[in-house]
């Protein structure tokens, strides 16, 4: 992981980390944050907030990345439309047979190019092809595959990609509270910090003894930690 620096900032380290922490992990607005740290004696404006999340919180997201185990090969693909300034996007997304967030594409339309460049983005980020891709019944994913090449088993069964359409209502959660996004490019650099905080605080506790799940807590602490680190 590489060190950051957060040299000339009047506020420690600690308490910036904590910041974007929260505004990450939780679906709160600037304002929110602002009264955390005022209720723990910390007076930081919600501005202060924004400007934390946008310096700090790409570089937080990268580290994170780096530290995240190999996916899982069987990807489910899906897009979901949001708004944003009155104008229809198409938010696309592929998550791993664990829920693992491993990408998204803000793009304007819902057809065969945008889905071949979801799938090119998404081979050169991890250097590896899926055996199973699991969709909907949208044919531009056949047409996408079918351009480059990709023989994996293509899954179109019915309610086959629940795991994709579940793993849309963070974002939707997200979505409301920051009362849409504002552009292509902000959705962008949201969406990379929390897919890397939700990949790492998010475990399927329903599934795990309570051992084993503090002990995959206290990991994910620990690779915060070391992912903030100062230089």
């Amino acid at each position: 992981m590489k060190p950051i620096s957060f040299k000339r900032h009047r506020f420690p380290p600690e308490i910036i980390r904590h910041a974007i922490w929260l505004y990450a992990r939780f679906t709160l607005s600037f304002r929110d944050v602002e009264e955390l740290l005022a209720e723990r004696g910390i007076d930081a404006s919600y501005e202060t907030v924004r400007r934390w999340f946008l310096k700090f919180g790409p570089s937080i997201a990268a580290n994170i990345r780096r530290s995240r185990p190999r996916p899982s090969d069987h990807w489910h693909l899906d897009e979901m439309v949001i708004s944003i300034r009155g104008g229809k996007y198409w938010l696309w997304r592929p998550v791993d047979n664990d829920g693992e967030m491993l990408d998204f594409l803000v793009q304007r339309r819902r057809d065969a190019r945008a889905a071949k460049k979801l799938m090119v983005q998404l081979f050169k980020k991890y250097g590896f092809t899926p055996s199973r891709v699991v969709t909907d019944r949208l044919r531009s994913y056949s047409a996408a595959f079918r351009a480059i090449g990709l023989k994996a088993e293509h899954d179109r069964g019915l309610r086959a990609n629940n795991r994709a359409e579940n793993s849309h209502q963070p974002i939707r959660r997200r979505e409301r509270k920051l009362q849409r996004f504002k552009s292509p490019g902000s959705a962008q650099r949201f969406l990379a910090v929390h897919a890397a905080t939700f990949n790492a605080f998010t475990h399927q506790r329903h599934l795990l003894r309570r051992p084993y799940f503090k002990e995959l807590r206290a990991g994910s602490f620990r690779t915060w930690a070391g992912a903030s680190a100062a230089a």
